[in-house]
């Protein structure tokens, strides 16, 4: 499996600082269950590329086990050794664990500097729906490109595997995008290669401190990333949700998240979502009207964030406010008339009615401060 991290920040050549991982020199490193590789494809001062290849000794982890376990043919013949998986997050938290955590010795200003960054991982092995890499990414703020591979290119007949090469882009710290890999690859694997327990839960909640307890896959995330221990999970829910509280609080009960992006991928999924009606005339005109209000809310935001007055701020995000009402009333309609199934957009409707429990708070708070 490889992970590839590239920026075009100038001078590109800082990663190497932020990796702390020499860009002239290739590096090997032993891991529980077999070697990662570290090496810069491409060093230049307009673009660094560095590189994270893992390789996955199946036979070697259960060799010299206890002789008397079940035998499993699983242990033998599996996907490690080519797909991303827990091993990757073991490996980034392991060999950059300095970059993740935020250190940067030589230049520790570069480590908080956001500059743009692009990571590709091939390949992703997704476990759940079409969208779900882009449900998990673009809340945090990413562009996401996720190309699906086929089963065998020579049998096409066979139908598409499970398996994405999963391209991510975004202008943030190199510490925040190797946190989010870190929490989310193992989630889109749905399980984990080793025991989890009360620590498990203790790394999620210090890894997803300040965007985990906000982001609208939260309870999916949380109950992946703990392979569906139900103790865990509802602890761990119950302590985000705690933590979502404080973060609305400090905020003055407004979005957690930048709400311009927010919106603005709000859009990006209804758009997404009305690509891919059918074309029927009753898919086509419900799926017209919901592009035109879900695409909406977003521009009626960025108008309210220029506002002149309190009260030009309020009417806004009124109308931010009925467009996600309608959105809503859309949304419903294509579900109740049976041309999308209700599990496909029951976290669209949740961003809906999320969404609006953010813009009325901002209306509250404003009008409190006018008065």
């Amino acid at each position: 499996m490889l992970l590839t991290i590239s920026t075009s920040h100038t001078p590109a050549t800082d990663l190497g600082y932020l990796l702390h991982k020499h860009p002239e020199r290739c590096q090997s490193f032993e891991m529980s269950f077999g070697q990662a590789h570290v090496f810069y494809p491409e060093v230049s001062e307009q673009r660094t590329s560095a590189a994270l290849l893992l390789d996955v000794d199946p036979v070697g982890m259960v060799r010299g086990k206890n002789r008397e376990q079940n035998f499993l043919l699983g242990q033998y013949v599996n996907d490690w050794p080519y797909v991303a998986s827990s091993f990757l997050s073991v490996a980034i938290s392991q060999i950059f664990g300095s970059a993740m955590s935020g250190r940067c010795k030589d230049r520790p200003e570069l480590a908080q500097l956001p500059i743009p960054l692009t990571a590709r991982i091939d390949v992703l092995p997704v476990r759940g729906d079409e969208g779900l890499v882009q449900r998990m990414f673009e809340p945090l703020g990413y562009t996401v490109e996720a190309v699906r591979h086929p089963l065998d290119e020579m049998f096409p007949e066979w139908g598409e595997s499970p398996y994405f090469s999963v391209t991510i882009s975004g202008t943030t710290t190199l510490s925040q995008l190797l946190t989010h890999l870190y929490v989310l690859i193992p989630v889109f694997d749905n399980q984990k290669h080793y025991f989890v327990g009360d620590d498990e839960m203790e790394k999620l909640l210090e890894k997803g401190a300040g965007w985990l307890a906000v982001h609208p896959e939260k309870e999916l995330i949380t109950r992946r990333y703990l392979r569906h221990r139900s103790n865990l999970t509802s602890e761990a829910l119950e302590r985000l949700k705690d933590e979502e509280g404080r973060m609305k609080e400090e905020s003055g009960n407004a979005a957690p998240l930048d709400l311009s992006l927010r919106t603005k991928q709000f859009a990006l999924r209804i758009i997404r979502l009305y690509s891919a009606l059918p074309t029927t005339t009753e898919a086509q005109v419900l799926g017209k009207q919901l592009l035109r209000s879900g695409t909406s809310v977003g521009a009626h935001y960025r108008e309210a964030t220029r506002s002149r007055s309190t009260a030009e701020f309020v009417s806004k995000l009124g109308g931010g406010l009925q467009e996600l009402e309608e959105s809503g009333y859309w949304l419903e309609l294509l579900i109740e008339s049976g041309i999308v199934k209700g599990e496909l957009l029951s976290n669209l409707l949740g961003e809906v009615n999320e969404l609006t429990a953010i813009l009325v708070s901002c209306v509250k708070n404003a009008r409190k401060k006018d008065r």
